[in-house]
């Protein structure tokens, strides 16, 4: 019975002649049919067992198994011809054999001098048929691929730039987008989530209005500067 090891620091997995060589691999879990192997990854995550059926030669790698039990049944089948290219090359070539030579006459016949001196007829020689007509063979194409047209490369524009409004106009005092300007400009600017709580928006409704198109650039001629400072981005008006 054929008998594996999967190592746990590398999760390659080994065949083993006789179970006294598997049992000699260190830091290695040993398993001899698909029972055994299912028992294995109870505790494993699901990743590992990816990574085994990755690193198996010959196999479209996946990014994910349906469950546990379809990565066993395919990696247990995958496993099943490890070893055999190795037993083909150890089987001897097979010598052909030599075909039997056969045996010459020790002597060969002398013919009568009597008999020789008659004259033989001359055999008949038989009118020879007229050679067929040659059959026209078409000419063979050459097997050469056509030659492809060159790709069309279509040219992208640049993206441009965000350019503050020239007919810019100021907020209403005391409206939220004043109050969102004055927080923008406050010394050391503020963050993503300053202005959440302030204003209490939602976290798309606060990028929006930071984003190159939002409503302080496209309406009040503002444009917003993103600083980040360790693990720390603010964002800010000069002026």
């Amino acid at each position: 019975m054929k008998t594996f090891t999967i190592e746990n620091e590398t999760s390659n997995i080994t065949l083993h002649a006789t179970i006294q060589d598997a049992e000699a691999v260190t830091d290695a879990e040993l398993f001899r049919n698909e029972a055994g192997l299912a028992k294995l990854p109870a505790n494993w995550p699901a990743a590992r067992l990816v990574e085994i059926w990755n690193s198996l030669p010959g196999e479209t790698p996946v990014k994910k198994f349906k469950d546990r039990a379809t990565a066993v049944c395919r990696i247990w089948k995958a496993i099943q011809s490890l070893g055999q290219g190795a037993a083909a090359a150890d089987e001897p070539a097979s010598v052909p054999e030599t075909a039997p030579v056969a045996e010459l006459p020790e002597t060969v016949p002398v013919p009568d001098p009597e008999a020789s001196e008659t004259a033989q007829p001359e055999p008949a020689t038989p009118d020879s048929p007229e050679p067929a007509p040659a059959t026209p063979v078409a000419p063979q194409t050459p097997d050469v691929a056509p030659e492809q047209a060159p790709a069309k490369t279509k040219a992208t524009r640049a993206k441009k730039a965000p350019v503050a409004a020239t007919n810019a106009s100021a907020p209403r005092e005391g409206s939220k987008t004043s109050q969102v300007i004055a927080i923008f400009k406050r010394q050391g600017g503020t963050t993503l989530e300053e202005i959440m709580t302030a204003m209490g928006w939602q976290k798309h409704t606060t990028r929006a209005m930071l984003s190159a198109g939002g409503s302080l650039t496209k309406n009040h001629g503002l444009v917003i500067t993103s600083e980040k400072v360790g693990d720390r981005r603010t964002y800010s008006i000069k002026g």
